[in-house]
C-alpha cells in the first residue's frame, strides 16, 4: 500500500489539504463561515460549479470556501459571507456533513461509502485503500471535481478506518 496520494510532495501530509497550484487563499480575516463562524477551506471555482445543483447563473466570479463543520448547513461560501450554498444545493451528499451515514460516499471517485468501510473486514479495508491508491496512480482520481471538499479523499478514508478500528478495539476491551 502506498502512502502517497494525488497531491504534490510539498503537501507533507496524507490529509491532502493543499489547494491547487495558482489558487490564492482568501484573506485570513474573511474566511470564516457566516453561519457557524469556523474557518473555511479554499476550493476551486470549478469544484463549486461541478457540484452545485442550482443554476450556475447563481455562481459569482469570487473565491469560495468549504465549510467542513458537521452541524452547519453551509457547504460553500464566499469570503465576504454574501453568498452561501447549503447541503441541499449540492449534487452529492457531503461526507463531512453526514459522517455517520452508511450510504454517503467517503471516496467520491471510486464510490466507497462509509458503510463499505464499516462493514469491511480488516483485510477488505486494506483492499479499499489499495483500490484507491491504484486508481490515483493510474490517473483516475478527480477529487478536485468530485469531492465536495475539493481535495483528495484519501485522508478522509484513512481517518474513517482509524476511527472505526479504534471503536472496534474499545468494544473488544
Amino acid at each position: 500500500m502506498s502512502d502517497s496520494c494525488c497531491c504534490p510532495t510539498e503537501a507533507g501530509s496524507t490529509v491532502c489539504e493543499l489547494p491547487a497550484q495558482d489558487f490564492q487563499r482568501p484573506s485570513r480575516t474573511k474566511n470564516t463561515c457566516p453561519v457557524c463562524g469556523m474557518r473555511g477551506k479554499p476550493v476551486q471555482g470549478q469544484t463549486v460549479k461541478a457540484l452545485l445543483s442550482v443554476s450556475l447563473r447563481e455562481v459569482q466570479d469570487v473565491e469560495y470556501l468549504f465549510c467542513k463543520t458537521q452541524d452547519c448547513p453551509v457547504v460553500y461560501f464566499s469570503p465576504d459571507g454574501e453568498q452561501i450554498f447549503r447541503a441541499e444545493h449540492i449534487r452529492e451528499r457531503v461526507y463531512q456533513k453526514e459522517p455517520e451515514s452508511d450510504d454517503v460516499f467517503v471516496c467520491y471517485c471510486f464510490r466507497h461509502t462509509v458503510g463499505d468501510i464499516r462493514a469491511a473486514s480488516s483485510e477488505s479495508r486494506k483492499a479499499i485503500l489499495e483500490d484507491i491508491n491504484i486508481g490515483i496512480n493510474a490517473g483516475q482520481c478527480a477529487c478536485d471535481l468530485r469531492n465536495p471538499q475539493g481535495s483528495c479523499c484519501l485522508g478522509n478514508v484513512r481517518g474513517l478506518i482509524k476511527r472505526h478500528d479504534q471503536v472496534m478495539t474499545d468494544m473488544a476491551k
